[in-house]
């Protein structure tokens, strides 16, 4: 799914990330295909949601997008250069217009640097043009909500919550145009996944930031994100504006995650019919024919097990993959629909 869009920042074409499985005793090594075609224009100032079961592919297709993992085939264009295959110098001077803040801080920092240090690495490697490092990573820590005197503690100083925001003042540091959060707040408390997701939102605000908000927190992805992907198996299976999406989810998949989403209302949650999926995900080595969704979609029918869906516009700016749903009849069974709304409520 690509259209022309003069207010897209990335536009992603045909992407497909490979893995090769190291294979067993007896089998002989194959592919993984952790991405499988994907196509997504992300437009300036923006914040895309990205959601998924584990094991989706979520993750690499962010860091595929910033060429962390090299992607097999397809295009990352962000304003009209193509990523994919850049030689190493010219990405090296991309790297300061996108960046990543990881899941886990713990794994991310190098407990063996400072704070100072570690904002301090990407100040240094992209020239002198930023001034006086200290007085730069001072601010940029007061701009995540952290003392200024805390510059030369070490990581194992910090709470969980303050590591991240150590996280994202680093990725901060080079002044980014677009930002790929993965799983920024699944690791933190209830009460600090609110903190963080406040301050991104502050961030993008006065830095006129565009983000890659991936996470398999539905609720949160309502709160921070303008469009929502939903992705199963390495492909994008329904694209919409946010309110639209949560509202009058087309894909069963969708209607199956949203449903699981607690309702803070004891009396709605106490009615309300969640949407159980039979089986587990496929095997990214050894995938499906035709629509990936098929082995457990309640809806299947012999045609969805030999042809592949395409993402197709049912709806203005509402994309979904699915053989049952056209722009005429975009509801596989009303029954199916039954408290799809209540998540709004």
């Amino acid at each position: 799914m690509t259209t022309e869009n003069n207010n897209a920042l990335i536009s992603i074409e045909d992407l497909h990330v490979q893995f090769r499985s190291s294979g067993g005793l007896f089998s002989a090594a194959k592919k993984v295909k952790a991405v499988d075609g994907v196509s997504l224009e992300i437009e300036k100032g923006e914040t895309l949601g990205l959601v998924g079961e584990s094991g989706c592919g979520k993750s690499t297709l962010g860091k595929a997008i910033l060429s962390l993992t090299e992607p097999t085939l397809g295009k990352v264009v962000f304003k009209g250069k193509n990523l994919v295959h850049l030689p190493r110098a010219a990405m090296r001077e991309q790297r300061k217009h996108l960046q990543m803040i990881f899941q886990d801080p713990n794994a991310s920092l190098n407990p063996r640097m400072t704070v100072g240090q570690i904002l301090g690495e990407p100040l240094r490697t992209f020239g002198p043009a930023y001034g006086s490092v200290r007085t730069k990573v001072q601010d940029l820590m007061e701009t995540v909500g952290l003392s200024r005197r805390y510059v030369d503690r070490y990581p194992r100083e910090f709470s969980g919550g303050q590591l991240q925001r150590i996280g994202i003042a680093r990725a901060l540091a080079v002044e980014p145009e677009f930002i790929v959060a993965d799983e920024p707040i699944s690791a933190l408390d209830v009460s600090i996944q609110a903190q963080i997701m406040n301050l991104l939102r502050r961030l993008q605000a006065e830095k006129k930031l565009t983000y890659l908000f991936i996470s398999h927190d539905l609720r949160a992805v309502r709160q921070l994100s303008d469009r929502v992907a939903v992705m199963y198996l390495g492909k994008i299976v329904e694209l919409a504006p946010a309110k639209d999406i949560y509202a009058d989810p087309l894909m069963p998949y969708t209607k199956a995650l949203i449903s699981a989403v607690p309702v803070p209302d004891p009396e709605i949650e106490a009615v309300r019919e969640r949407i159980i999926l039979k089986g587990d995900l496929p095997s990214p080595i050894d995938p499906p024919a035709g629509c990936s969704f098929h082995t457990r979609c309640p809806f299947v029918i012999d045609e969805c097990k030999r042809n592949v869906p395409k993402l197709v516009e049912i709806r203005p700016r509402h994309f979904a993959a699915c053989l049952r749903i056209t722009p005429d009849d975009p509801n596989i069974d009303e029954n199916f629909a039954a408290g799809k709304t209540a998540i709004g409520k």
